[in-house]
């Protein structure tokens, strides 16, 4: 019963409180009658209703939340601030840049196959081996090729002696040439003084101061001189027509010379060839050749990738705008990844990579739907580094710089740097 009072009195001078607010809570309390009054039957609790809180506490509490809020609205300010600032100094440095992920290095490695028949005998080389230009790959058996050679030196040799041969007989033909001029001139001059004799003694008959028996001695042997001459010219045409059978002896000869010669330089090729060589610096690679293989010509012995590579960065087309040979990459290999590496624009490729492809797209043909296409872009290495491991297929990261101006990133790297 008490406590029912004592929260009855309560409620009592809460409600003369709110009549009344300047009216202190303890006045109040002494007001009330001092003779408990019979109380009815308690009823059921209710549940205490919350007090009001002073219209002062209100505004001060009012007046309190925006200088709490004030900090952090800074706060979040210069926050924003800072990121808007920060996105402008990416974009406006990414926007000195093209970049692709679909990028990877690339060479023209080859196949390297015997070029002659034979037992493998020695391959002084093994797997990913780096070979200097000139580099021995496998030997193959040369017995075979050296006997050819010396089979192609002896023919040489017999070939020159028949020129020679030739030569001298030619040499010989000339001399009898010059003694048959010799001869005719010899008969000539024998004519002529058989025609003047036979013409004295003709004239010493008719006068009959010689006999006529002289003056036909001497017409015989004029006619006979005649006859000397003619056989002395025809001996001379036989002698040349002689010498012209003996110059294309000759040439015969010189075309044998020249046949042997290049059967002996085949021989001397096919020997060379027994021994496979790098023709430029590079690495083995698939290397299937091994001692006592029979090697046949176009059999393939090993890959061989050179030392000269290069990457093919297939950017959009849509980043070509501004994109020409010489311009400055910088590229990382995810091999490794901790390395930044340093090339150059080389070429533009004059189409897309389908236009190339075996089996090229078809637009003209169905429906079409318009593909944003690749266009190969070959960089190349300004100082490829001696202690990297490179080959072709490792994928690339490049980034092309198509404006030389200064971003605002790195004018203000550059600042930093100078300021002390």
């Amino acid at each position: 019963m008490f406590e029912g009072e004592h929260t009855t009195g309560g409620g009592a001078a809460i409600r003369a409180q709110s009549a009344d607010a300047r009216a202190p809570v303890s006045e109040k309390m002494d007001e009330a009658p001092a003779k408990p009054q019979e109380q009815p039957a308690k009823p059921q609790e209710q549940p205490a209703k919350p007090q009001a809180r002073p219209a002062g506490d209100e505004k001060a509490q009012t007046a309190a939340t925006p200088r709490r809020r004030r900090p952090l609205l800074i706060v979040g300010l210069v926050a924003l601030a800072v990121a808007a600032g920060a996105g402008y100094i990416w974009w406006d440095n990414s926007s000195h840049f093209e970049t692709t992920d679909d990028a990877f290095i690339a060479a023209r490695q080859i196949a390297l196959a015997p070029q002659v028949t034979g037992y493998v005998t020695a391959v002084p080389v093994t797997d990913n081996q780096h070979v200097p230009a000139g580099g021995v790959i496998a030997q193959i058996d040369p017995r075979d090729y050296r006997a050819a050679l010396d089979q192609a030196d002896a023919q040489v040799a017999a070939a020159k002696a028949g020129v020679a041969n030739a030569q001298a007989q030619f040499d010989v033909q000339q001399a009898q040439i010059q003694a048959s001029q010799a001869q005719v001139g010899q008969t000539k001059a024998a004519l002529a003084f058989a025609k003047q004799q036979a013409a004295r003694y003709s004239d010493l008959a008719q006068r009959g101061a010689g006999s006529v028996q002289n003056e036909q001695q001497y017409n015989s042997q004029l006619t006979q001189q005649q006859a000397a001459v003619e056989s002395a010219e025809a001996s001379e045409k036989v002698a040349e027509r002689q010498l012209l059978a003996l110059k294309a002896q000759l040439k015969s000869q010189q075309a044998n010379v020249a046949v042997a010669q290049a059967q002996r330089e085949t021989a001397a090729l096919n020997l060379g060839y027994t021994t496979i060589r790098a023709s430029q610096a590079g690495r083995v690679a698939n290397l299937t050749a091994a001692p006592g293989e029979f090697a046949q010509p176009g059999t393939a012995l090993t890959m061989f990738v050179p030392d000269d590579i290069w990457i093919v960065a297939n950017f959009k087309e849509t980043q070509l705008d501004h994109m020409r040979p010489g311009q400055p990459v910088t590229f990382t290999i995810d091999a490794y990844p901790g390395r930044t590496l340093k090339g150059h624009v080389a070429s533009v490729q004059p189409g897309s990579g389908t236009a190339f492809s075996l089996l090229p797209a078809q637009n003209a043909t169905g429906n079409y739907v318009k593909i944003v296409q690749r266009v190969p872009v070959r960089i190349d290495f300004d100082h490829a580094p001696p202690d990297l491991t490179l080959g072709p297929g490792m994928s690339v990261e490049p980034a092309v710089r198509v404006d030389p101006s200064p971003s605002l990133y790195e004018r203000l790297s550059a600042w930093i740097g100078r300021k002390p």
